[in-house]
């Protein structure tokens, strides 16, 4: 399966992947409008060995196939680790 993948150019780190090139009326109208303008990053074969950075390439599959695109949020910010002090207070 081919995907077609664009950024966002409103959301940063946001990832939009199509099953059709420039297909973006499989994107809902309200979703479209707060990430478009999209840039073109990739075209890409999804095949079951494929593995992907910041998505698990079976769901994407999955969601291409389901509803035509795939949304890729940016990851969780990781919560703060807290560090004891040397000298045992806590500030």
């Amino acid at each position: 399966m081919q995907a077609y993948v664009y950024k966002s150019q409103r959301k940063q780190d946001t990832f939009v992947y199509l099953a059709k090139r420039d297909d973006f009326d499989a994107i809902p109208a309200s979703l479209g409008a707060t990430l478009a303008p999209y840039a073109f990053v990739l075209e890409v074969a999804l095949t079951p060995e494929r593995r992907l950075a910041q998505a698990d390439a079976a769901l994407v599959r999955a969601n291409l196939a389901e509803h035509g695109f795939h949304l890729q949020l940016p990851p969780l910010p990781l919560a703060p680790v807290k560090v004891p002090r040397i000298d045992g207070r806590d500030d």
